[in-house]
């Protein structure tokens, strides 16, 4: 490994001695004030990255890549800095041609998270160790190389929006401008505009991928690089999507999320032994039982309000318990409309344990004293923490005294002052995009015990983005037998890389690219 960082003290030694470097922080002299009270500015210099080469094979190749991380500066057009949006680049060594290699621009959700789940988890050349299932292992944590890494076919860059990770707005700047859909999308935005023009990527087949709260930003900025800088994508990669709110909100009135998760709690309870009979045999068929329902019966009756009559209403409670694995008296308690935080305390409340909200196959002990945990977030945070500290600086060189924001509170209340009054749907937006550039294609995955943004929610949503039938194909969707974050279990990361190649290939072939 060859580390090509320049320290800050050699930096500011070299600064004192160098023409070459001392001309980055010229001196500005008021050519008007008088000669005993001239005043000096100090040009504001870039942040030093830290580069390194390293090396790692993948599926028996051996790939030379290099890793860049620190700060880019977000600019008013005054020119003052307004954020330092910390990121991480790999990019493989060898390359001359730029249209011929990818480049792919990473973010996780939450809102507030940082780009960690995805970096070192699927992504990127190192992967925190877990079991093959997913389940943490005792600290201390360990990361290893990535062999399911994407590296090998595309470049790499791991952004942290404003506030997460080591990412912070400018000092005197108010971080809660970027603490909103618009902000969010504009900053993103200009990141990817201004990392693509430094590094002269524009002529790279460009990719986007998200997870949770990042696939409603990958839609967001598909729509908005092509209207502000004319920049258009080739592919956009949402993992664990939601697109349009409604579709998970259980708020009065709004009877779509108890339709939409239901399939979800039937994989749960079909994982923890709660179905019965058939429905305990065969997931993939118990599911394409339990949609039927869901676009028929249960979707009418829960229409029909107070007007549902008794015998009908006693009717769906039997289903829905035989689907869920809770009891009829329960069901019925809850008016046939079971609220993600009820079942999730409720599956297993006779054995004093809770199922997890990212990943229902994962289960804590119940505490009442405590509240609602999720033991699926639990069970990686101390992992991902632990191993994207170490690695940073042994690894990557990179020094930073600040704290990596894992996933924080700091970005709340999250503004959705555009869409005052009304469910964000970014599906619209993302149809726009696929509308005027016909040649973007779209990959959606999805994880069968996925609690947080379930896959029949984002089914419903694509069924109703009303894409002209052209390019109707150019979306697609995968299913995975894990939850949110399906990668953290070997087979399901092994899968996935599976469909990023045949989605990767067939986008470029489809564009000419390849």
């Amino acid at each position: 490994m060859k580390n090509l960082r320049v320290p800050v003290a050699l930096f500011t030694l070299l600064a004192a001695v160098s023409p070459a470097w001392s001309a980055e922080e010229k001196l500005e002299v008021k050519a008007d004030a008088p000669a005993t009270e001239k005043k000096t500015e100090v040009k504001e210099k870039e942040p030093v990255l830290s580069v390194t080469d390293h090396e790692i094979t993948i599926g028996g190749k051996l790939i030379k890549y290099r890793a860049t991380a620190g700060y880019l500066v977000l600019k008013d057009e005054k020119d003052k800095p307004r954020a330092n949006i910390f990121f991480t680049a790999y990019t493989k060594l060898g390359e001359t041609d730029p249209a011929k290699r990818p480049l792919t621009f990473s973010f996780n959700g939450g809102p507030g998270s940082s780009s960690v789940w995805l970096h070192l988890g699927a992504l990127g050349p190192k992967r925190v160790v877990m079991t093959d299932k997913g389940e943490s292992l005792p600290p201390p944590y360990k990361w290893v190389d990535n062999e399911f890494s994407w590296l090998d076919q595309t470049d790499l860059v791991f952004i942290d929006p404003v506030s997460t990770g080591y990412s912070r707005a400018a000092k005197d700047v108010d971080p809660k401008q970027f603490h909103g859909f618009t902000g969010d999308i504009e900053s993103v935005g200009e990141f990817i505009r201004l990392w693509t023009t430094r590094n002269q990527r524009w002529a790279s087949p460009k990719f986007l991928v998200g997870e949770s709260y990042g696939t409603t930003r990958a839609a967001g900025l598909s729509d908005y690089l092509q209207r502000k800088y004319d920049l258009y994508l080739n592919g956009i990669m949402l993992i664990s999507s939601i697109m349009n709110f409604q579709t998970a909100s259980f708020a009065p009135g709004n009877d779509l999320p108890y339709q939409l998760f239901l399939p979800t709690y039937t994989a749960a309870a079909f994982y923890h032994g709660k179905l019965k009979g058939d429905l305990a045999k065969d997931l993939p068929q118990t599911l394409a039982r339990v949609e039927d329902f869901v676009m028929k019966d249960y979707s009418l009756a829960l229409m029909q309000g107070d007007a549902l009559p008794a015998a009908e209403r006693r009717r769906i409670a039997e289903q829905l318990a035989a689907f869920t694995g809770l009891s009829v008296d329960y069901v019925l308690e809850q008016d046939l409309r079971i609220n993600i935080f009820r079942f999730v305390t409720e599956l297993r409340r006779s054995e004093h344990r809770t199922i997890g909200r990212l990943d229902s196959r994962f289960v804590g002990i119940t505490d009442s004293n405590e509240g609602f945990f999720d033991p699926s977030l639990e069970a990686i945070n101390g992992g991902y923490t632990t191993a994207l500290n170490d690695y940073m600086r042994r690894e990557l060189k990179y020094e930073n005294d600040l704290p990596y924001e894992i996933l924080t509170d700091a970005v709340r209340p999250w503004s959705y002052h555009n869409v005052e009054n009304e469910y964000l749907n970014v599906a619209e937006t993302l149809k726009k995009a696929m509308t005027k550039n016909p040649f973007l294609k779209v990959w959606i995955a999805n994880g069968h015990y996925d609690l947080a943004t379930p896959y029949f929610a984002t089914k419903y949503t694509v069924a109703h983005m009303g894409l002209d039938p052209t390019i109707r194909d150019h979306l697609t969707l995968t299913y995975y037998e894990a939850g949110h974050m399906m990668y953290i279990q070997k087979e399901s990361r092994e899968k996935l890389k599976a469909d990023f190649g045949s989605f990767l290939d067939a986008t470029l072939k489809a564009d000419g690219v390849r």
